[in-house]
């Protein structure tokens, strides 16, 4: 297996989507990485030559901001919302769906499991 920032990429996968096990890399940020260091998409993990393999390492590391640094990054940003008090940022505190979604009905995976307000009765 290659590992790549801290993360092992399974061998038996397409370049393309073996960089998508990286926190912060998609499919699209995939394709762009391989075509600027002009590695072919259709490549297996295995089939790569340690040439490549450090090029795309070392594009990753400059370039993008992935794994660790991303994760602070977002959880900063969702801090500030709270500390500034925002109402998405009260979202975020009370378990709330963030992005305008309805509560009456559905978002249960934000809300948890549903009291009960009736006990059953034996």
């Amino acid at each position: 297996m290659a590992r790549i920032t801290g993360v092992e990429v399974p061998n038996n996968k397409r370049v393309e989507i073996g960089l998508t096990y990286i926190f912060g890399i998609g499919r699209s940020k995939s394709k762009q990485i391989l075509k600027e260091v002009k590695v072919d998409i259709n490549k297996k993990v295995k089939d790569l030559n340690p040439d490549e393999l450090s090029r795309i390492r070392k594009h990753i590391e400059i370039e993008e901001t992935v794994e660790g640094d991303l994760r602070k990054k977002v959880n900063q940003n969702i801090k500030r919302l709270m500390d500034i008090n925002s109402y998405r940022g009260r979202r975020h505190q009370r378990g709330l769906p963030v992005r305008g979604q309805r509560t009456k009905t559905n978002a249960r995976t934000r809300k948890g499991p549903r009291g009960s307000m009736i006990k059953k009765r034996k």
